[in-house]
């Protein structure tokens, strides 16, 4: 797997990988009429205790896109649908939901990724309904750990006025992903395709205060039972985060598979949204195969509602299976 020297050096030849994509949120948010509207799970959080901190499934939405051919970038559509077949899922279209995750752990309260807020679509934007509903307000968050800069992962930190979301959290990124995107070289010589998303990261970090800002290495200590983990190639920082308690353990594994229906049950498949898909590729099957051994609780961020349960050997590949 390319290491963190090599992902930013790297610069903009790793970025056109992704061209087709460029604002991975904002086309995530955007249904297709004609294809109706998902359902969104009533309640939209769901609270799982282990150990001694609590884990919050937090609901963002739910988008719906049409698959193409241009979604699983290295396999044939029939391939895929086929595959969606199998397990009884629609083969027109792509539901896409965005859960984060509170970790409520030491008297602190840790929101891992912070979904749309107000800049999405209709379906998105749900993730502070669903909060109060688990007995939360915005400003109960002590900490917000983001695992990389997609819109649909960073947007809700500020509202479309500009106001902070969480306005006593501090703010953890890691900095691999935030000196890639804050490279203002790099967006000067962007594609246009690209500068939107440039223009996405800079609209919710570029007056951050100092002090709500902190910047990790991946695989620091990010408070007591909780660290970061390398997860590079879906973006040139990704971080998952790992949560430990009493023996147990929950890792948020962000967007190491966009749809696991597909993308678990063939890790080596490649989604558009893969900015490097050799290094992602890698990297799933690196952590998954850790999950399995270390028989870990995983939550991902567009895995099906609750988003949290177990990840199990499936052929070459692997399967979730969701908490009941």
């Amino acid at each position: 797997m390319l290491n963190r020297r090599q992902l930013l050096g790297a610069g903009l030849a790793t970025t056109t990988l992704a061209l087709p994509l460029m604002n991975p949120g904002l086309l995530w948010a955007q249904n297709a009429p004609n294809l109706g509207t998902p359902d969104l799970p009533t309640p939209g959080f769901r609270k799982l205790r282990m150990g001694a901190v609590d884990i919050i499934a937090l609901n963002d939405g739910i988008a719906r896109r049409p698959l193409g051919e241009e979604f699983v970038k290295n396999a044939p559509l029939d391939q895929v649908k086929a595959l969606l077949a199998s397990q009884g899922l629609a083969t027109d279209h792509i539901d896409v939901p965005f859960t984060a995750f509170l970790v409520v752990a030491g008297g602190k309260r840790f929101l891992l990724d912070a979904g749309f807020g107000d800049n999405g679509g209709p379906t998105t934007g749900r993730l502070q309904a669903n909060l109060a509903a688990a007995g939360y307000k915005p400003e109960d968050i002590d900490h917000v750990v983001i695992s990389h800069f997609h819109g649909d992962h960073i947007n809700g930190l500020r509202m479309k006025n500009g106001q902070l979301a969480y306005p006593n959290a501090k703010v953890h990124v890691p900095a691999p992903e935030h000196a890639f995107w804050m490279d203002d070289a790099r967006m000067e010589a962007a594609p246009q395709a690209m500068k939107g998303a440039f223009g996405a990261v800079r609209r919710v970090f570029k007056d951050m205060p100092a002090d709500k800002l902190v910047r990790f290495e991946p695989g620091a200590e990010l408070a007591p039972g909780i660290r970061s983990n390398a997860a590079f190639g879906h973006t040139p920082g990704m971080s998952t985060v790992t949560v430990t308690s009493e023996g147990k353990s929950f890792i948020f594994v962000a967007d190491l598979t966009n749809v696991p229906a597909l993308f678990a049950r063939n890790p080596d498949w490649a989604v558009m949204f893969d900015m490097d898909a050799e290094a992602a590729r890698l990297t799933r099957r690196r952590v998954f195969d850790q999950i399995v051994q270390n028989k870990m609780l995983a939550g991902g961020y567009h895995f099906p509602f609750p988003a949290f349960g177990t990840i199990e050997p499936d052929g070459q590949g692997f399967r979730f299976v969701p908490v009941t």
